[in-house]
């Protein structure tokens, strides 16, 4: 679906849990997601702790969105 919406001309950013997946179905923006049933959370944690990874995992792929890239990238993530 992110292929089918970049050619539009809409730049995506996919958070994803499974990089090599995105990578072969033609992501070229990427941010790692925490795991499948909780992408950008983990009940397990403080609501505090949560919303810490949200918000930076969420401010890393809005950051994606501004630079320029000319091959596939997954962003890095520090929490």
């Amino acid at each position: 679906m992110v292929k089918e919406i970049e050619k539009k001309g809409i730049t995506i950013v996919q958070i994803a849990n499974l990089i090599p997946v995105a990578f072969s179905t033609g992501a070229n923006r990427m941010v790692p997601a925490l795991s499948i049933p909780y992408p950008l959370g983990d009940p397990s944690t403080t609501v505090k702790e949560q919303w810490d990874v949200r918000y930076h995992r969420v401010g890393v792929a809005l950051d994606s969105l501004t630079k320029d890239i000319t091959e596939q990238t997954v962003f890095e993530v520090k929490i």
